[in-house]
This record gives C-alpha cells, sequence and structure tokens, in this order.
C-alpha cells in the first residue's frame, strides 16, 4: 500500500485527470441512462466532484476535499488557480473578432449591468442575514458576483476569514446553478449564437458555470460566453474594493 502511494504522489497531476477523465465518464453514462440527455454529462461531472469534494473534506477534517488524501494531493495542483487561468485565457483562442465587434455596445453593458446586479443582491441578502458593516456587506455582494471577486474583495477591504469564505460559498453556488441551469432555459431565452452567447456571459459572469452550461448547450458559444465572463471578473475586482466599496461606506458607514 504505502508503494502504491508513493506512485500515485510522484505522478499526482496525471493521477488527477484520470480521475477526472473518470468522472467525465461516469457522468456521461449517468446523463444518457437517468436523463436521456437533458442534463449534459459535464454538470453531472462537477456536481459528482462537489460531493466527492465534500466528503473528502469531512474524512480528513482538511480544507483541500479529496486533495488532502496524500495519493490525490495532485487534485489540488489540477484544481489550482494556474491550470484554471490557462484553461480560461485559451477558450479566448477560439472567439472570431468580427463576431465580437458585432456585440458593440450591448455587450460592454452587460458586463458593468451584471456586474452590479449581481453585487446589490449579494448585498441586499446579506443585509437581511445580519451583515451591517460596508466590508461585510461588499465582500457578500462581490462573491454574488464570483468566487474570484469575492475573496479579491475581502481582502482589499479587510474583511474577516469567515466572510470572506461566505463569500467564495455564494459564487460557487451561482456557478453550479448557472452550469446546470443554462442548457434548461437556453431555448427559451434564445441562446444560440455568439452574440447572445456574449450578453449571457456579461451578464453572469460566473466563467466557470458559464463555460459549463454553454459547453452543455453548444460548445461552439464557449469561447464567446467565456470571454465576456472573464472581463466580467476584471470589472468586479475593478469596482469591488474601489466604488462599490466606497459607496456602501457612504451608505451605511464602515
Amino acid at each position: 500500500m504505502d508503494r502504491f502511494t508513493s506512485v500515485f504522489q510522484d505522478n499526482g497531476l496525471l493521477v488527477a485527470f484520470g480521475l477526472v477523465g473518470a468522472l467525465m465518464l461516469v457522468g456521461g453514462w449517468l446523463s444518457k441512462t437517468l436523463t436521456r440527455g437533458r442534463m449534459q454529462g459535464s454538470a453531472i461531472a462537477i456536481l459528482l466532484g462537489l460531493v466527492l469534494a465534500y466528503w473528502g473534506g469531512t474524512v480528513t477534517d482538511g480544507e483541500h476535499g479529496l486533495a488532502d488524501f496524500s495519493a490525490l494531493s495532485g487534485l489540488s495542483l489540477m484544481g489550482g488557480a494556474m491550470l484554471r487561468d490557462f484553461a480560461i485565457v485559451s477558450t479566448a483562442y477560439g472567439v472570431d473578432l468580427k463576431v465580437i465587434k458585432r456585440a458593440g455596445l450591448s455587450g460592454g453593458l452587460s458586463i458593468l449591468l451584471g456586474v452590479l446586479i449581481s453585487f446589490v443582491v449579494g448585498a441586499v441578502i446579506a443585509a437581511f442575514f445580519g451583515y451591517t458593516d460596508a466590508k461585510s456587506l461588499t465582500t457578500i455582494g462581490a462573491g454574488a458576483a464570483t468566487y474570484i471577486v469575492g475573496p479579491v474583495t475581502g481582502t482589499a477591504v479587510g474583511a474577516s476569514s469567515d466572510v470572506i469564505a461566505l463569500s467564495v460559498a455564494a459564487g460557487l453556488v451561482k456557478s453550479v446553478v448557472v452550469m446546470v441551469g443554462t442548457p434548461l432555459i437556453a431555448p427559451l431565452i434564445g441562446l444560440n449564437n455568439p452574440k447572445s452567447a456574449m450578453a449571457f456571459g456579461g451578464l453572469l459572469g460566473t466563467t466557470s458555470g458559464v463555460a459549463g452550461g454553454l459547453a452543455a448547450t453548444d460548445k461552439r458559444l464557449v469561447p464567446y460566453g467565456a470571454m465576456t465572463a472573464t472581463f466580467y471578473t476584471g470589472v468586479g475586482c475593478l469596482l469591488g474594493p474601489s466604488l462599490l466599496y466606497m459607496v456602501l461606506r457612504a451608505i451605511v458607514g464602515g
């Protein structure tokens, strides 16, 4: 067993890719068997991954899910910021610049409105749960934008660690809801062309959720939605700890 664990540790990233690939196969099989393709295998695989991560953290009393098992430590690298950001940036290479220009003002407005609406909704919900200081309201509101904007904003304004963790949780819930719900609502909102995909990504902004949801809807739309969603994250990181924080501080005080 020690030799087995040692081999897995020495090839951690390879093991991580193998495990994720196996989850994708299981997700695809469950999609065809249980939902007849109505829910895409990628969405099911992500839900299974979240369940396994929760189980791993519970069993090990750790903070990194399955990666807390030494034999699966490669998952911390595969799921880390480096490969995540690489995947996000790589999607931009599939974008047709002519289509981007046709998005025009609507694409830019969707990003701005998406950040502001998500922030306001998150801050209002945080207020209902008893948070009254500007730091907490801003951090949770930013987390409702994305789970990246939340901790970036919270760290910048000096929010407590539990509030930052809550902002990450809010962003993760949003990401999963968008990922699972996109294929279901796509026919109802005309999400079937690059322009609508860019507006969709700009309004919702969670890059992983938008990319996963569009992949389950039409993989050709992924680069366009992911592109505006990525810009959304950047705009959120700029506005969250600056303008939005100052506005909330003026309203509710420090």
